[in-house]
């Protein structure tokens, strides 16, 4: 059998200890046949795992909460890293100012459904009206089929589609370093708001279903990106191997650095704390509309495994 692990952008440091598990080997070392897919919202690639069309899911943390009610039927087994890790881009032209989400005023602004919901909360908190004040939507070009949204966001700005976007690193990086766009926020690296810092994460997610049905396939799945996560960090470089297999030659010889720049944060454990701010954002946006335990949303069974040293891993 071979396992389906879903994600819902592929071009991008976001997911990529995931991607990485699967192309340098990590699963076939614990006996599993596993293949990568690109699956677009993140909201619709938890409505497969949901619907057992899926085994595991490498997405945003507060995401499943779209598809799973109050946590029920699914759970967190590791953070693919820690904090949000998203980035806000302008137009190079508007000068905003790095941390100004003043500057969002009147503007379109392109993000994905999931993602959006970070940028809305950070608007509010800076007294700006995500819904009067901003035009989020979706970016022209990102919903087709094996389209990775960062680099359509960036191609989107580029175009003059769009005066900014909240994406991955990989359409900020791109937006940048082609002179056409200006970073403004950073929320995984400080940037204000600082409580956005933790509102999601990149985590690693399966069904209680598959926990229960077969618990050994799950840890080993779980020592997996554990073991891709400690070797990115140990060469970051070999995550020019999987770049080349699967990126365009451009973004290929990005992946490298800003996979070197997000190993300080490749820790796959989850504390307490972090739930407890998750699931604030989660009852902020209204997806979450009971009192749940640490216990309803992380699978603790598999906790020690955060801290083994995998196999094949120096």
């Amino acid at each position: 059998m071979t396992l389906r692990v879903a994600i819902p952008d592929l071009i991008s440091p976001s997911y990529f200890p995931a991607i990485a598990a699967v192309e340098l080997g990590f699963f076939k070392q614990e006996g599993l046949d596993a293949t990568i897919e690109l699956l677009f919202p993140v909201t619709r690639t938890y409505e497969e795992l949901r619907d057992g069309r899926l085994d595991f899911v490498a997405g945003a943390a507060h995401a499943p909460l779209y598809a799973f009610k109050n946590w029920n039927g699914c759970k967190l087994l590791a953070a693919l890293g820690q904090h949000m890790y998203w980035f806000l881009v302008l137009r190079k032209d508007l000068g905003a100012k790095r941390g100004d989400l003043g500057a969002l005023r009147g503007l379109r602004i392109g993000a994905a459904p999931g993602p959006a919901d970070g940028l809305k909360c950070m608007l509010i908190e800076a007294g700006i009206d995500p819904e009067r004040e901003v035009r989020i939507g979706p970016v022209p070009g990102a919903a087709g089929a094996g389209v990775s949204f960062g680099v359509a966001a960036a191609k989107a700005l580029e175009e003059g589609k769009l005066d900014g976007f909240w994406a991955n690193g990989m359409g900020a990086e791109v937006a940048v370093r082609n002179g056409i766009g200006t970073l403004v926020l950073d929320a995984r690296r400080g940037d204000w708001p600082p409580a956005a810092r933790d509102y999601t994460f990149p985590a690693f997610v399966t069904t209680q279903k598959k926990i229960d049905d077969e618990p050994d396939l799950v840890a080993a799945a779980v020592r997996a990106l554990v073991g891709a996560q400690q070797a990115l960090k140990q060469n970051p470089a070999r995550a020019t191997e999987v770049g080349e297999k699967l990126f365009p030659e451009t973004e290929a010889g990005l992946i490298a650095e800003l996979i070197q720049r997000d190993t300080p944060f490749y820790d796959p454990s989850i504390s307490r704390q972090t739930v407890d701010a998750l699931n604030n954002f989660a009852r902020k946006l209204g997806i979450l509309s009971e009192t749940v335990s640490y216990d309803q949303v992380v699978a603790t069974k598999f906790r020690h495994l955060w801290k083994e040293k995998p196999a094949g891993v120096a």
